[in-house]
């Protein structure tokens, strides 16, 4: 007889595996799952697969009990192919991460936030007084004076002109002296803005230039800071993203929108390659990979991850979930949802991808198989063989 034979619960027999796993009962006021074998009348009824014996290699079992069971009834897959493990971590996106510095030297007067702060595009971090900052100011004011005082003279000339006492030539110097000072005055604004908008006792405000949250901060009150000097660290982590480094070789496999499992400290989830490159930085040529992920939440940033991508995948390949695949008395098998329950279906199985292996034959494509679980059943069958051997 085929080692895959019948395990039928006919009659009122219940499941052994799940008695033995999922015994009813209550556990701190909870109930258990109760895998009670239908009534054998019942069973029998108006369903030839349940008349006499059933398949070899069958388990039969009732919707009931399946769904008591917790065995998962899936769809076979499509697409096989191999799999790629990478290493990386999760990263600041490009553009939201800051590294906030001094402009010019000055003295720290007052820090205004501390790592955890949520800040907000152009919100004060720390104030700085500095003597090169005064300068600065008191440059843009006086270049408005002169563009004003310029701006007055040429419209006097203009004034003196259509009366006939100043020649035009005179008039156009003046016009061109004004558009200079103007230029020169707007040149000094900027210059101020540039480094924090001075107050006329010097005192400038250091801001962030992204919405985020800040990571460090490098100043205390009282300190002096150079030109340079880091201030603070920001980062958006709305905008993290996920930072692999591959050999190019296997880099060259990965292309955006291809999908990804992450494991990380606060589990698994999906996520989807955006970018591919080799990275100049790196010793070796080693590649980038950089890629989204499908949850809303992820882990801190630095938090190192561990990916699985699936590449070289194969039009009309068939896979099933790794949960699936059994080892029945030497065979490797899935379980085939038929009528009535689930008969053990020998396979040759291919290249694992992520948590999906392929299925080179034995199956069609149209059936559906039991997943999670599915050990249940090859439970039964073999405790079906130890009975019959005795």
């Amino acid at each position: 007889m085929n080692p895959l034979h019948t395990r039928s619960l006919n009659g009122g027999r219940v499941l052994a595996g799940l008695l033995a796993l999922l015994l009813a009962g209550c556990d701190g006021g909870t109930p258990r799952v109760a895998a009670e074998a239908a009534p054998s009348s019942t069973a029998n009824s108006g369903n030839p697969a349940h008349a006499g014996e059933a398949d070899e290699g069958s388990v039969l079992l009732t919707p009931a009990q399946v769904a008591a069971s917790g065995i998962e009834t899936v769809a076979v897959g499509r697409g096989g192919g191999g799999s790629l493990r990478l290493s990386g971590r999760v990263e600041p996106a490009a553009g939201a991460r800051a590294a906030v510095s001094a402009t010019l030297t000055g003295r720290v007067e007052q820090v205004l936030v501390a790592p955890g702060s949520a800040v907000r595009r152009g919100q004060p971090l720390a104030v700085v007084v500095s003597g090169e900052a005064a300068v600065l100011r008191a440059n843009a004011v006086a270049a408005a004076a002169e563009a004003q005082a310029a701006r007055l003279a040429h419209r006097r000339d203009q004034a003196l002109v259509d009366q006939g006492v100043v020649a035009r030539q005179d008039l156009e110097a003046t016009h061109a002296r004004a558009q200079a000072a103007q230029a020169q005055a707007a040149a000094a604004q900027a210059q101020a803005v540039a480094n924090g908008s001075p107050d006329p006792q010097g005192r400038l405000r250091i801001t962030s230039p992204v919405d985020g949250v800040v990571g460090s901060v490098q100043v205390t009150p009282g300190a002096v800071v150079a030109a340079g000097s880091p201030v603070a660290d920001i980062a958006d982590p709305s905008r993290n993203e996920l930072v692999f480094t591959a050999p190019p070789a296997v880099a060259a496999k990965v292309a955006p929108g291809m999908a990804l499992e992450v494991s990380g400290p606060t589990g698994s989830f999906g996520a989807r390659v955006i970018g591919s490159a080799a990275d100049v930085r790196q010793p070796g040529g080693a590649a980038i990979i950089r890629a989204t992920a499908d949850a809303a939440l992820l882990p801190a940033a630095g938090s190192a991850l561990s990916a699985v991508v699936v590449v070289d995948t194969t039009p009309g390949t068939l896979d099933v979930p790794s949960d699936a695949v059994q080892n029945v008395d030497g065979s490797t098998a899935v379980f085939v949802a038929i009528d009535g329950g689930f008969r053990a279906q020998p396979v040759l199985t291919g290249r694992r991808a992520g948590d999906r292996i392929e299925v080179l034959s034995g199956l069609q494509g149209n059936e559906r198989v039991a997943g999670a679980n599915a050990f249940l059943l090859k439970a039964e069958l073999a405790k079906g063989d130890a009975e019959h051997g005795h």
